[in-house]
């Protein structure tokens, strides 16, 4: 059973984030699991924790953001790499992102940096779960990423999860080029 409290909490959180970054100049996109449900428009399981990606020029502006909204750093990732804050109790990560000199969108830090990110990351209609609205990462990269994660990356094995989200944003791309 999805966690109804959870989510409500967290969609609540993501509404704030938005409107405040927003309102900063500070472009965010939702990717992993929230950037699925605001794309199929439904909440479709429990998720552990929001995850975005954030330009890494922004980073510090983003941070301090997220301190005066009540966020806490949390520590891991390289700072250059990931930003990782929790906020009564919910858990959010911010991956940066940077450009390359093509235009590309690249890792920003870490040992993959200037890697670029597959084709069309950020290029998709926000998503939405009722009246709220977010930018997400394209339904189609998404479904790469979770596909290739593990080898990108053998140190993070594949997760059933994954492989439920791969089906469900599918199926839903199915649905739409056939309507």
């Amino acid at each position: 059973m999805i966690g109804q409290e959870r989510a409500r909490r967290q969609l609540a959180l993501i509404a704030e984030v938005l409107t405040a970054a927003e309102a900063a100049g500070i472009p965010l996109w939702l990717r992993g699991g929230w950037a699925m449900d605001f794309f199929l428009g439904e909440v479709t399981r429990d998720h552990g924790d929001i995850d975005w990606f954030a330009g890494a020029r922004d980073a510090p502006a983003l941070a301090a953001l997220l301190v005066r909204l009540g966020h806490t750093p949390v520590p891991g990732p390289p700072a250059g790499l990931q930003l990782d804050f929790a906020k009564d109790g919910l858990d959010s990560s911010f991956t940066l992102i940077d450009r390359d000199a093509a235009g590309r969108v690249t890792v920003a830090g870490g040992p993959w940096a200037g890697t670029p990110w597959p084709d069309g990351l950020l290029g998709t209609e926000p998503g939405r779960i009722g009246a709220l609205r977010a930018p997400i990462v394209d339904p189609r990269v998404q479904i790469e990423i979770k596909r290739m994660m593990p080898v990108w990356d053998p140190s993070r094995p594949r997760r059933a999860k994954d492989a439920d989200d791969i089906a469900r944003l599918e199926a839903a791309l199915r649905r739409r080029t056939a309507g």
